[in-house]
């Protein structure tokens, strides 16, 4: 690796530009709300695709981030359409391995329009 003696910085600054290079949208507004135990809340996203997939294919990947531990799962995908069995297979998977149900799912996007899922699971789809 090359190192550039010559280039000088302060490590306590932290560039705004670089930040805006890379973010695509404004941060959201900071929520006052908080869960009072785990898996009230699950914050899911999507990310993807990626302009060069992984070496198995995955050019997705979906996290879900619960509000009350903010412990995060992060789950790889090859196509998004995998994201409705993942999530399906993520509550499941709660359900047995923590006994605790997932009360309500937090997403802005349009994956999740499992009326199925909710409904047969009790959870509330909070946009």
């Amino acid at each position: 690796m090359t190192k550039f003696l010559f280039v000088k910085y302060n490590k306590s600054i932290v560039c705004d530009v670089c930040h805006f290079a890379k973010q695509k949208r404004l941060s959201f507004v900071i929520s006052t709300s908080k869960s009072k135990k785990c898996f009230e809340l699950i914050h899911v996203d999507v990310w993807g695709p990626y302009s060069i997939p992984s070496i198995h294919g995955h050019e997705y990947f979906l996290t879900m981030v619960d509000d009350y531990s903010r412990y995060m799962w992060i789950f790889v995908l090859k196509q998004k359409s995998e994201v409705v069995k993942t999530l399906e297979n993520f509550v499941v998977f709660v359900q047995t391995q923590f006994e605790p149900r997932i009360k309500i799912i937090s997403y802005n996007g349009t994956e999740f329009f499992m009326t199925n899922l909710f409904v047969n699971k009790g959870i509330v789809y909070q946009i």
